[in-house]
C-alpha cells in the first residue's frame, strides 16, 4: 500500500534501535526525509548511515538527550534546517524503570519522567509552532500499553505513558483545527534490547527466568513477544495522509495483551 509519504519529512527520537530505527526505516523506504535522534553520536551515525544505504533516502543524524530542554530545541530547529521543514514528529526516546512503588526509588522516578514524559511534552512543544504555521502536520507518541493497562509491578512506566496519554489526548484536541493530527501507539512487550522484564521479574517473584518467560508468554493470547517491525507500520499509518481522519487516537499494539501480565 502506498501511504502517499514521497517528499514527506520526519523526526524520529530514539531511532538508533528498537521501535525507533524500525519506525525511520520504515518512513524513509516509503519516501520521507528523516532526522534521526539519539543520544550516542557514534551509533548513531552508524544507523542513519545503514538507513540511507538500504532505502536510498536522505536520512540525517541528529544526536542529542531528549531529556534536556536544551537538546531537544537544538535537535528540532537541525532538523529542520536539515530538511527545509518537519511534516512528522515520531517520539520513541525514553524507557521507564519497572517496578512496585516500594521499589522505584526518587532519581529512577525523575530520570523517567523527564525523558518519558517531559521529554515528549519539550519536542512537542518545539514542533507545534513550526507545524501550525505551515498549517499542517502529524505527530506520533510511541508511549506504552503500560497507560492504558495499569500494572503494580509496571507502576513509574504506567504512570509516564498514562501522563503522556493524556497530554497528546489535550493537545489533540488544541490543534486539530491548525490542521495537526496528534495520536500514540502503545505497544505491549517488544522483543527490542530494552525488554529486559523477565530477569527482573524473576527476581522479585523468586522464580527462574525460564518460568518468568512462560508467565509473560501466558499473558499474551498470539504467545509471543511483539517485533519493532510490527509496531513501525501502524506509525507509519498514522503519520501517513491515509490517516487524515484520525486524531486524538490511542492504539494498542500489543497482541490482544491480557492486563495481569505480570501476575502467577
Amino acid at each position: 500500500m502506498d501511504l502517499r509519504l514521497s517528499g514527506a519529512t520526519a523526526l524520529v527520537t530514539g531511532g538508533s534501535r528498537g521501535i525507533g530505527r524500525a519506525a525511520a526505516t520504515l518512513l524513509a523506504s516509503e519516501g520521507c526525509s528523516v532526522a534521526v535522534n539519539a543520544r550516542d553520536a557514534d551509533a548513531l551515525e552508524r544507523v542513519t548511515g545503514a538507513i540511507a544505504d538500504e532505502t536510498g533516502a536522505t536520512v540525517v543524524a541528529c544526536s542529542g538527550d531528549m531529556g534536556k530542554g536544551d537538546d531537544v530545541a537544538r535537535v528540532v530547529d537541525e532538523a529542520i534546517e536539515s530538511l527545509g521543514h518537519l511534516d512528522i514528529l515520531v517520539t520513541c526516546a525514553g524507557s521507564v524503570p519497572g517496578g512496585l512503588v516500594t521499589e522505584v526509588s526518587d532519581e529512577e522516578w525523575l530520570e523517567g519522567l523527564a525523558l518519558k514524559f517531559v521529554g515528549y511534552v519539550r519536542c512537542c512543544r518545539a514542533v507545534l509552532p513550526h507545524m501550525q504555521e505551515r498549517g499542517t502536520g502529524s505527530i506520533v507518541l510511541v508511549v506504552g500499553n503500560a497507560g492504558l493497562k495499569p500494572s503494580p509491578w509496571e507502576l513509574a512506566a504506567g504512570v509516564a505513558n498514562a501522563a503522556d496519554i493524556n497530554f497528546a489526548s489535550s493537545i489533540a484536541d488544541q490543534y486539530a483545527p491548525h490542521g495537526i493530527r496528534i495520536n500514540t501507539v502503545n505497544p505491549g512487550p517488544v522483543d527490542t534490547s530494552r525488554w529486559d522484564g523477565g530477569e527482573a521479574f524473576a527476581s522479585d517473584k523468586r522464580i527462574t527466568t525460564e518460568r518468568a518467560r512462560e508467565v509473560f508468554l501466558g499473558a499474551l493470547p498470539l504467545g509471543r513477544l511483539c517485533t519493532a517491525e510490527e509496531v513501525a507500520p501502524t506509525i507509519a499509518f498514522l503519520a501517513s495522509p491515509l490517516a487524515s481522519y484520525i486524531t486524538g487516537a490511542h492504539i494498542l499494539v500489543d497482541g490482544g495483551q491480557r492486563k495481569a501480565l505480570l501476575d502467577l
